[in-house]
């Protein structure tokens, strides 16, 4: 504890080159792996098969996921719906079996383990997210960003607007690489987790510029990258316990929330870590290639000239 009663004194900024150098290494590589490996959509995306499947008693849902895993159905989405004998399992169709053969071989494969499974009903279901809808999400998140650069550049100054959105675009394309990287399941609890990271990244990045510009008005000095790293030392201690306290809970989650907040939670935490990074480095670095000077953030009142006549 003894580091958060002691004011930090990093030299930040004396890394920004390799911080740079770094950051563009993950977002060009995140780039080409999304276009090589593509994203492993779920069934909310692609559409698929429903079955709702009963059992005389209650049942766990993980012995069902293990038995479908180990039957080539380890996409399988395993939910309970009304009571707990009462299941739901929806699966992505396949090219060369028809809709009647999978789910023949979804209930073979359950009632061999368990022989009170029995069907109650079986459709084809679409996706939940349409290609309308899709491209509805895409204006919104533009607009969303628009409406961002906006509010930062009110607030503060053009220049560190840029910064905000350079850094959330760098959060959301490294996570996304990760995702495509290790073929994750792409539903909508991941899409839940991007807009998520984006409140959170701009939020930790408008603390950032609010003790930035605080720091540019009481310091005397002109050194721009001598008063960016006070501001960020100044941040520190509240950026890293933000940090840490929200990756333990997202851990908890990830170990005892069960196999449906997999994908949520690990997406969220690459997004924490890459997130407080950026705060430090990526929107401050940002701000400061498109000139940022000790002028644009002090009050009118003292960018005026002032008057010595007597």
């Amino acid at each position: 504890m003894e580091f958060f009663k002691k004011q930090p004194n990093f030299d930040f900024m004396r890394g920004r080159f390799v911080a740079m150098a770094f950051s563009l290494t993950l977002v060009v590589a995140s780039i080409v792996i999304m276009a090589l490996r593509g994203f492993n959509f779920s069934i909310d995306f692609t559409g698929g098969v429903l079955l709702e499947v009963s059992y005389a008693e209650a049942v766990e849902l993980e012995p069902i996921r293990d038995v479908l895993a180990e039957e080539g159905f380890p996409g399988a989405i395993v939910q309970h719906f009304g009571t707990t004998s009462d299941v739901m399992i929806r699966l992505q169709p396949e090219a060369d079996k028809s809709n009647d053969a999978l789910s023949h071989e979804v209930m073979d494969a359950l009632q061999a383990d368990n022989p009170d499974a029995r069907m109650r009903r079986v459709e084809f279901v679409g996706p939940q997210v349409g290609e309308q809808l899709t491209n509805q999400g895409i204006q919104a998140a533009l607009f969303a960003l628009i409406g961002i650069l906006i509010y930062v550049t009110m607030r503060f100054q053009w220049k560190l607007a840029v910064g905000a959105i350079v850094g959330i675009a760098h959060d959301c394309i490294v996570v996304l690489g990760m995702i495509s990287l290790f073929q994750m399941p792409f539903d909508l609890t991941v899409l839940a987790a991007i807009l998520t990271l984006i409140g959170y990244s701009l939020n930790d990045t408008v603390v950032v510029y609010d003790r930035l510009r605080e720091d540019f008005r009481v310091q005397r000095s002109d050194n721009v990258l001598e008063i960016t790293n006070i501001a960020i030392n100044h941040t520190l201690s509240r950026t890293v316990m933000t940090g840490v306290t929200t990756l333990m809970v997202l851990t908890a989650l990830f170990y005892f929330g069960g196999s449906g907040f997999y994908t949520f939670t690990l997406s969220l935490i690459f997004g924490i870590v890459f997130g407080t990074y950026s705060s430090v480095y990526v929107a401050a670095i940002s701000a400061l290639l498109c000139g940022l000077k000790r002028e644009d953030l002090l009050p009118l009142k003292e960018k005026q000239p002032i008057d010595d006549m007597p």
